[in-house]
C-alpha cells in the first residue's frame, strides 16, 4: 500500500522541518468470519520484537484474551540492524528463529508476502500476523492486529473475554486516537526530534496529555467505560508506551520533564495491568532496554546503556 501523493507531500514537509514521521503499515487485510482470512485456530503466526511497543500490544492482547494455543510467535532479536531491520537469532537469549518460514530476517518473510519487497526499500516492521494457509501476511498494524484478536475471541476462540465490548467501541476508538499521536508517538516525535523547535512542539504535547491522563485517571481503574471504567484496548494500546517510559525515554528520547511515577495514578495504572494475569511475562526488560541504547547509534554514539533506574517495574 503506497502513499497517496498527499501523504507523501506531507511526510517531505514534516521530515525538512526536523519532524520525526512514522511510515504507515503496508499490509491491512482483516480477519472474519468466513472472510478471505478466516477465524481458525493455528493457523496464524505473529513475528515480534520484545523491544517493540506496538508489538508489545500484540502480545499483551494475546495473553489476556487466552489465545496463546490459537496464534504461534517468533520473536527477533532486539539488536536492529544498521538500517533498522530486524534478525533471527535464537542463540540470543529470548530471541527464537523463524519457525515458519526459516528466514534469517524479517525482510525475508516480508519478501515471501510480496515479492518486490527488496526492490521497494521498504523496512519491514514488527508486529506481523502472518497466514500460514495462503503463505502471506494479514496484517502489521498493531492497532488492527489486536482488534482481530478480539474477533477471534468473540468467535469463540480463546477464553471467551472481550477488550471491546461493542458499546464501548467509540470510546475506545477515540481514546485510542487521542493518546497516539500525543503519547504513542510522541516519544518518537521528542527523541528523533531533529531541530530545537520540533523536539520542543512535541515534548510539550506529549507531557500535556500526560497531564490529562492523570487527571482522567482520578478515582478511575481504565481509562473507558462507567464507574472505575474497564479494561480495554484503550488501555493496553497506552501500557507499553508508560512502561517503558522511565526506563529508556527519560533519558534516551530526552522525554525527562517528569517521569511516570511522578504520576501517581498512571504509576497505579501500569502496576494494575502488570498484575493482570499472563501481563508480566509479556515484559522482558532486557530487550526494552538493551534495543533502545544499542540499536539507536544516531542518538547514542557509544552504545552504552545505563545502569539505572533503580526502581520501577523493571525491579519487581
Amino acid at each position: 500500500m503506497k502513499p497517496t501523493d498527499e501523504q507523501a507531500r506531507a511526510w517531505t514537509k514534516n521530515y525538512e522541518s526536523g519532524k520525526f514521521v512514522r511510515k504507515s503499515s503496508e499490509f491491512r487485510d482483516v480477519i472474519e468470519p468466513k472472510g478471505t482470512f478466516d477465524v481458525e485456530s493455528g493457523r496464524y503466526h505473529l513475528y515480534i520484537s520484545h523491544a517493540c511497543p506496538w508489538a508489545h500490544r500484540t502480545l499483551i492482547t494475546r495473553a489476556l484474551l487466552g489465545l496463546e494455543d490459537h496464534i504461534t510467535v517468533d520473536v527477533v532479536d532486539w539488536h536492529m540492524n544498521s538500517d533498522g531491520s530486524w534478525s533471527f537469532n535464537p542463540e540470543e537469549e529470548g530471541v527464537t528463529a523463524d519457525t515458519i518460514n526459516g528466514e534469517n530476517s524479517l525482510e525475508g518473510v516480508y519478501n515471501r508476502a510480496f515479492s518486490g519487497w527488496k526492490e521497494s526499500q521498504n523496512i519491514g516492521t514488527v508486529p506481523v500476523l502472518w497466514d500460514k494457509k495462503h503463505a502471506t501476511i494479514v496484517n502489521n498494524e498493531s492497532s488492527e492486529i489486536i482488534r482481530m484478536f478480539d474477533t477471534m475471541a468473540r468467535s469463540g476462540l480463546g477464553n471467551g473475554t472481550t477488550l471491546c465490548p461493542p458499546q464501548l467501541k467509540s470510546e475506545i476508538d477515540a481514546m485510542i486516537d487521542s493518546n497516539y499521536e500525543s503519547v504513542n508517538n510522541g516519544v518518537y516525535k521528542s527523541g528523533f526530534a531533529r531541530t530545537q523547535s520540533a523536539y520542543d512542539e512535541a515534548v510539550t504535547a506529549l507531557f500535556d496529555r500526560l497531564d490529562e491522563l492523570e487527571a482522567h485517571l482520578d478515582g478511575r481503574e481504565w481509562l473507558v467505560g462507567e464507574g472505575k471504567g474497564k479494561l480495554t484496548e484503550a488501555d493496553i494500546c497506552l501500557f507499553p508506551t508508560l512502561v517503558r517510559f522511565d526506563l529508556v525515554y527519560v533519558v534516551h528520547f530526552k522525554c525527562n520533564l517528569r517521569r511516570i511515577i511522578d504520576y501517581p495514578n498512571l504509576q497505579s495504572f501500569i502496576e494494575r495491568i502488570l498484575n493482570q494475569p499472563g501481563v508480566a511475562k509479556t515484559c522482558h526488560w532486557d530487550h526494552i532496554k538493551g534495543h533502545y541504547f544499542w540499536s539507536h547509534q544516531s542518538i547514542n554514539t557509544y552504545r552504552i546503556i545505563p545502569l539505572g533506574p533503580l526502581e520501577g517495574p523493571h525491579t519487581k
